[in-house]
């Protein structure tokens, strides 16, 4: 049985509260202000933390805070319940690492539907610390062509273009390596007589403006948005550091540059792509085993926890539901998600 503190000031409340989640079947602590919270959380390690946050002694920021610097209980998850519901007071909260923010009033099934998916959550996450901790550290870094890409969806530089707009021209010196985020790219040049000449189309997750991986060589061809486009930007001198500290990228990298670039980039987005709904169709079938629902019950979980366990964009993640729902593998009720056809979902690939 799970355990869960609930840190409330208001009697009724916490006690209403507390007989609600023991008839779920759980197993309920409870703490009369931030203080008792903090100090009994040390010394019980619940499973998940449930915190009002105006409370005497210390508010539920104080707990969270505290709690964040402890590492026996920095990763229980950590939901907010208050009456507080402007927007600069829900980002306060997830800023210090709440995993979710429930607003008073609210009803007895938005309660245990979030405790169910944040405990789900953090047993697949536990899974995955444990897993890694049997990796070397070379398996942890960017292994190939998917693992870079979601390296520049983290930490690449936006770039906003419009419908038109030149991005980068012939013989300028190259900067950066892109990602398209949103959006389609034309390279082309000029040949002799002035010709416009389209060398290559690029579309969603694909990289592109790179005439060398390891060397700041000019660009050989102009670069232009045929829609508005959002690129991922990562500097050329952090790129080459990339490629020194993993080393299984190299080989893919020489293939990219040495192939033909427009089969190369259809295969890429088409093994990219795969990938996305792979991590994804995994990613629901494990929320459905932990959680402990049926194949046709609805399971709610929010998009940024999928996108969290699969290891993908949320943009791409969304993107990648969408289709599944389109080939009826799924149905989408606003947070909710339904497995409508549990054995396709298990052979994406």
């Amino acid at each position: 049985m799970k355990r869960i503190l609930l840190i409330e000031d208001d009697v009724i409340l916490r006690e209403n509260t507390s007989e609600l989640l023991e008839l779920s079947n759980y197993e309920v602590t409870t703490a009369p202000n931030g203080k008792v919270g903090l100090q009994t959380a040390l010394e019980i390690l619940p499973d998940i933390i449930v915190c009002d946050i105006m409370m005497p002694e210390l508010d539920g920021y104080g707990v969270l805070e505290g709690l964040s610097k402890n590492e026996s209980t920095k990763y229980i998850p950590f939901i907010f319940l208050s009456a507080k519901t402007e927007r600069k007071d829900v980002r306060k909260g997830m800023d210090l690492g709440a995993d979710d923010y429930i607003t008073k009033p609210f009803e007895e099934e938005e309660l245990i539907s979030a405790i169910e998916s944040r405990l789900a959550k953090t047993s697949i996450l536990q899974d995955i610390r444990e897993k890694k901790s049997y990796e070397t550290e070379d398996e942890q870094g960017i292994r190939n062509l998917n693992d870079l890409k979601n390296f520049f969806d983290d930490n690449g530089k936006t770039f906003n273009f419009k419908k038109g707009a030149t991005i980068y021209e012939e013989g300028q010196h190259s900067n950066y390596i892109y990602l398209i985020a949103k959006g389609l790219v034309k390279c082309h040049k000029f040949d002799d007589q002035g010709k416009d000449l389209t060398t290559a189309l690029h579309k969603e997750d694909d990289l592109f403006g790179y005439t060398s991986f390891t060397e700041n060589t000019t660009y050989k061809e102009t670069a232009a948005a045929i829609q508005d486009v959002v690129l991922l930007g990562i500097a050329k001198n952090e790129f080459m550091e990339i490629i020194k500290s993993n080393h299984n990228i190299t080989l893919d990298l020489i293939q990219l540059l040495n192939e033909d670039l427009v089969g190369v980039k259809d295969q890429l987005l088409e093994m990219a792509y795969s990938s996305v709904r792979k991590r994804t169709a995994t990613t629901i079938l494990k929320f459905v085993d932990k959680l402990g629902k049926k194949p046709e019950e609805f399971i709610r979980i929010s998009r940024n926890d999928l996108a969290g366990v699969a290891g993908v964009a949320t943009e791409s993640l969304i993107r990648t539901l969408s289709r599944f729902k389109d080939l009826g593998i799924i149905e989408i009720e606003g947070r909710n998600i339904k497995v409508l056809d549990l054995q396709q979902l298990k052979k994406v690939e």
